[in-house]
């Protein structure tokens, strides 16, 4: 089973399954997260949805260099969680699955190319406050 962290499922609501895969990414005693502008100003692991036939690693690779600008190497899975959510961009009540891995940044080549996001690296415990989500905390505090 996978655990649920965040919001309660609300009765009535019908959620859309979205599966998704995110990045814990430690460097020099530092990490690196994104602050997202919209839909809400928060920090958050670099990550995203995956896209229809594409694999999770190959997402991992796409969404954390659109959030950070970074190329990173050797993913490992460190599991997944579930969180049920509204998300106001998309207009869409989600299940989101949300896949964790541990990899490792090895270059920047520029800023983030998705707008409203820019790269942040931060003190372990620093990230471990400021993480918006719960779920993100829970597996970061793990590798941090």
């Amino acid at each position: 089973m996978i655990p649920r962290y965040g919001e309660t499922v609300r009765p009535g609501i019908r959620y859309t399954p979205r599966p998704g895969v995110y990045a814990v990414l430690p460097r020099g005693g530092r990490v690196l997260v994104t602050h997202q502008v919209e839909p809400r100003p928060e920090y958050q692991l670099p990550g995203g949805g995956i896209d229809p036939g594409e694999s999770p690693v190959a997402a991992l690779h796409r969404e954390v260099f659109e959030e950070t600008g970074w190329r990173i190497a050797a993913p490992r899975r460190l599991g997944a969680y579930r969180r049920f959510t509204y998300m106001p961009e998309y207009d869409l009540w989600a299940e989101k699955i949300c896949h964790i891995y541990l990899a490792r940044p090895v270059r920047r080549h520029g800023p983030p190319v998705e707008a409203g996001h820019t790269a942040w690296w931060l003190d372990p415990g620093d990230a471990l406050g400021l993480l918006a989500n719960s779920g993100d905390r829970a597996f970061a505090a793990r590798v941090l």
